[in-house]
Order: C-alpha cells, then structure tokens, then sequence
C-alpha cells in the first residue's frame, strides 16, 4: 500500500468515527476518542474521564446545549487556557459539535467571532444545531481539512484545537497552515495527546490505534521542533493527565512572532554582500 493510500485511509477512518459519534449524540453512543462520557463518568486517579465532557467545568457545560456537550470527543479544554479576548478572531481546528466554537464566541464576544473547521458533514450539521439552539450569531462553522485552512492569511488571532492535530497525517502542513492564517502576534492554545520522547512509534501504536487518539501522537520533543520549524516561538508544552502509559494529554502554546523573521538569503543579496566585505 503506498503512502498516499494510507493517509487516504486514515482519513476516511477518522471521518467515518466523528461522523458516527454525531449520530450517536442522542443515545450517548461512542466517539473517536472512547465513548461519550456522561457527566458522573470517571476513570483514572484523577478522577477524571481521560476524554470527553467531563473534562469542563459544570459551568461551561451549563452554558451549551446538551449536544454540544454530549458529542465533547476531546482531551482537554483549550478555551480555558487559550487567553481569549473580547473582540478576537478565533479558529477551532477539527471542532466537532461545537463545543469550543461556542464557548469561544462566549469570550470573544459580539465584536469577536469564532470559526469552526470540520471535515465531517455530520459533525457541521450537528455544530449548525446547537450554535442555533445556543443564540450564537458570531460563528461560522466551515467545511475542510485541517491540513488545507480555508481561511486567507493572517486572519486569526488565535487557533485552538482539541484532541485533533494528532489525528492527522500530515502534521508539519497543519502547523504551517496555522502558522500561516494566524495574524503576527497571534496564539496557538490547543490541547492534544502527546508521547513521552522514550516511546517509539511502533510503541505508540500499542497503546492504542490512530482513531484512538494515541498512535498518531507526536513526541513531546517532536511536537516542540514542528512548531518551531514552522516559525512559532514561545512553545510551551505541559501535561495535564494520562491517557494511556507514557502518553498524556497536554496543554499545547505558541506564538506568531508579531515581526515574520526573515525565511532565508537571496542568492543576489549572498553577492551583494560578499562585494560590500571586499
């Protein structure tokens, strides 16, 4: 199989499990990422269900409407971390039922706005619905690919994300095209799965499949040198709670430097220098 045919199925997979877990909101069926928790649900010491809705506070989720919360598939709970203002832009890459996009629009309030992406068109349809339960006027959910934004360039200021990037097979794409649709100055605040640097690929994998959430997990140290190698700076990386052994959910922040640094020399400016030492 080659390696275009592998993404392609990865993909497919994880769409067909997001758009499985829209249609089982409603009998609390299972999710990508485990089975949509109920509020009371809870595994591990700390008391927490490592995904899903139990992951926000009683008052986050008193503010949405049940879906929103019952399709909750994440790790974490980016908006609480993601230093929202009133009047922001935000976008919430791979944002399922909703959930983020309406406690984002919440924060950022009617001067702000806040986009959602999603490549599942049971997901969009099911986001459509509560963000029309909810009141929300300033959102905008978008159909796509979180590795090809459908956004033009810096016009966020800030994009968060949630149990979603390790989803994908082309994680260098994602962090230049977020890197590219964040104004300068703008904030990454995400939460995602992340593996101890020791852990091999193979022993990822082990620990659970792609559509789990834990195979398609970078490295701490791998996660740091992506979004540096895509311009971010100020990358801090801090686990939250385990997910499975050596593999922990993680609060994930950058910056967009406010000045782009310069990518490289020009051959006529290399010339132009070597004369000017002469």
């Amino acid at each position: 199989m080659t390696e275009q045919n592998e993404t392609g199925d990865v993909r497919e997979q994880v769409r067909e499990k997001y758009a499985a877990a829209a249609r089982a909101v409603t009998t609390n069926g299972d999710g990508c990422c485990g089975p949509a928790p109920t509020a009371l649900q809870t595994v591990g010491a700390s008391g927490t269900d490592p995904f899903g809705a139990s992951l926000y506070t009683d008052a986050d989720r008193g503010e949405l409407p049940a879906d929103a919360v019952t399709a909750s598939l994440g790790c974490g709970n980016p908006t609480a971390v993601a230093d929202l203002n009133p009047g922001d832009t935000v976008l919430d890459l791979g944002s399922g039922g909703g959930i983020d996009v309406l406690l984002s629009a919440r924060r950022v309030g009617p001067t702000g706005k806040a986009y959602g992406l999603d490549m599942t068109d049971e997901m969009l349809e099911l986001a459509r619905r509560n963000a029309a339960e909810a009141g929300a006027v300033n959102v905008e959910f978008l159909k796509g690919q979180i590795e090809q934004i459908p956004l033009p360039d810096a016009a966020v200021d800030v994009v968060i994300s949630n149990c979603v990037i390790n989803l994908s097979t082309d994680k260098p794409a994602v962090f230049a095209e977020t890197f590219r649709v964040l104004k300068p100055g703008g904030r990454l605040g995400v939460s995602d799965v992340v593996a101890q640097d020791h852990l091999t690929a193979e022993q990822r994998a082990e620990r659970g499949g792609w559509v789990g959430c834990v195979a398609g997990a970078l490295s701490i140290s791998e996660y740091r040198t992506g979004l540096e190698t895509a311009g971010f700076t100020g990358v801090t990386i801090t686990a939250t709670h385990d997910v499975a052994d050596g593999m922990h959910s993680a609060i994930v922040k950058a910056t967009k430097p406010a000045e782009a640094r310069p990518c490289c020399t020009t051959t006529q400016e290399t010339a132009a220098a070597s004369q000017n030492s002469n």
